[in-house]
């Protein structure tokens, strides 16, 4: 159950973020949530937001609840470019944006993790990683580091916190706007998937609750390929 927990969800104003906020808030759970691009709107959930550049200063911990149950981090980036264009301060920026923006939102939350006795924390990696697809070097190598990470922090806090990671397959939401802008472009990447279908952020919400509850409280250090079948079968 996640009912009466408090859960921090970094990025939490649209796509995966925000269905992961719908479906904690629907259980009873309090979710604090941040954005930083896209401004908040009307959401239908009884959630608070701040302001929050993961590469920024940080969040008032006076605005956290007393203690932290589970910690999300959803920022992420997609940029599919060939290797010989990209250059070396790009996959620097990136590393920076989705690595050390993780780890800082991590060193921030962690003396509020350490007070539950039942905390979980989701990172997010990408098929990528596991396969290897052209044109994604830059976004596999930030997250290749953080599937490394979830299986090291989940070594040196077990048995107090779990950190696990979902590396999905292509999910339809607005990072990834520019690769489905036409109907064309999604039926064709629709068709690439075992399953037909491109992802919907429901999809990795359900599976994001169920690591922040207690149905999964025997896992921990894993990667968990929610992608369609895409990484596995051919």
């Amino acid at each position: 159950m996640v009912q009466n927990r408090k859960y921090l969800i970094i990025g939490a104003s649209s796509g995966i973020g925000l269905a992961i906020s719908k479906k904690l808030s629907e259980t009873g759970a309090q979710v604090v949530g941040t954005y930083f691009k896209n401004k908040i709107g009307n959401t239908g959930i009884d959630s608070e937001y701040q302001y929050f550049d993961v590469m920024g200063k940080e969040l008032d911990p006076k605005t956290f609840p007393e203690v932290l149950d589970g910690l999300v981090y959803c920022p992420g980036t997609i940029s599919l470019l060939p290797f010989n264009r990209i250059n070396p301060q790009k996959f620097l920026e990136d590393y920076q944006f989705q690595f050390l923006g993780l780890v800082r939102s991590v060193q921030m939350a962690l003396p509020f993790l350490k007070k539950s006795t039942q905390a979980s924390v989701i990172f997010f990696s990408t098929v990528a990683v596991q396969i290897g697809l052209p044109f994604h070097s830059l976004v596999a190598s930030s997250k290749g580091a953080i599937e490394g990470l979830t299986r090291s922090l989940a070594a040196e806090f077990a048995p107090q916190i779990r950190f696990n990671c979902i590396a999905p397959a292509l999910v339809e939401t607005p990072l990834a706007a520019s690769l489905l802008n036409t109907e064309e472009k999604k039926l064709n990447l629709a068709q690439k998937n075992p399953l037909k279908r491109l992802g919907q952020p429901e999809d990795i919400a359900e599976m994001a609750c169920f690591l922040l509850s207690d149905k999964s409280s025997w896992m921990t250090g894993q990667i968990i390929h929610l992608d369609g079948g895409f990484g596995s079968i051919k």
